[in-house]
């Protein structure tokens, strides 16, 4: 008898101690980050500059979760791969998401965001080539069409601050060392993000159009094919990424991809799921 009251007690406890723990486990902010690298580090930094976390001293671009000094919410932390963060944003309190995800999932950055990332040129998305194509006539034609002011218009009435051009002399979206009549009929192929890189892009290409070359847009809703795929050459270029992300990317991957012009950056945001306000990180 006192072996099964023994038992029974011994089980109730179990049970008891599983209860807390779930209730401590329910009661945690969540908080969803990017879980590449770079983005995750950004997305700290934010949370760092916005006085809910501090990181150790000397934590960069590289940031992740196991630099975080002091925690004083208690914050539990899901990393996530980026375009996902915007589907999971009703699971958790927070998330802090890529302005080009935030936009294709009808978020505006500037409007929605409760808390939202400096322009940094640090973080400019870039036209990124198989290293050695940097200098031919089909990108540097891609670049001057990007480098438009038609572009940077596009950029700043579109976007309104949710995406911030960085070209700082837009021209006429020509390159005058380009040979245009050896490109007539040619096709230039870039993969890239939905929103807003294939919309910019489309811009770009009613301008090469002028020229009789066609610009193939090559969708893609994650960050690792279109280097793949440039790495590969089955496609020109692509334009979705920063430099640290790529730098970072060639040295875990040992690809050869290189940037040929920087156009935009996308300022990551600290988007309420569970959460409507910042009150539960005051």
């Amino acid at each position: 008898m006192k072996k099964v009251l023994s038992f029974v007690l011994a089980t109730a406890l179990l049970i008891a101690s599983a209860l807390v723990m779930s209730s401590c486990g329910s009661d945690a902010i969540t908080i969803a980050v990017p879980n590449d690298t770079t983005n995750e580090a950004r997305a700290l930094l934010l949370l760092e500059d916005n006085g809910i976390i501090t990181l150790k001293e000397g934590a960069g671009i590289t940031a992740t979760i196991l630099d975080i000094e002091s925690n004083p919410h208690g914050i539990e932390f899901k990393e996530v791969e980026a375009a996902q963060l915007p589907n999971i944003l009703q699971d958790v309190d927070y998330a802090i998401i890529n302005s080009n995800y935030a936009i294709a999932a009808d978020m505006n950055p500037v409007e929605d965001s409760l808390a939202i990332e400096g322009a940094s040129s640090a973080y400019s998305n870039i036209i990124a080539v198989k290293e050695g194509n940097e200098n031919t006539d089909k990108i540097k034609a891609l670049v001057a069409a990007l480098e438009s002011r038609a572009v940077a218009d596009y950029i700043a009435q579109t976007y309104a601050g949710a995406v911030v051009g960085v070209v700082a002399n837009p021209g006429d979206g020509y390159a005058a060392d380009v040979d245009y009549a050896a490109l007539d009929g040619a096709e230039i192929s870039v993969a890239a993000s939905p929103a807003p890189h294939a919309e910019i892009l489309a811009i770009a290409k009613d301008i090469l159009a002028e020229k009789n070359i066609t610009l193939k847009i090559v969708e893609f809703t994650d960050y690792v094919q279109p280097n793949n795929v440039v790495e590969s050459g089955e496609i020109d270029a692509n334009y979705f990424q920063h430099v640290p992300y790529l730098d970072d990317f060639n040295a875990q991957n040992g690809t050869h991809i290189v940037s040929a012009a920087a156009i935009h950056v996308e300022p990551l945001g600290l988007y309420g799921g569970k959460q409507t306000t910042l009150d539960a990180l005051k």
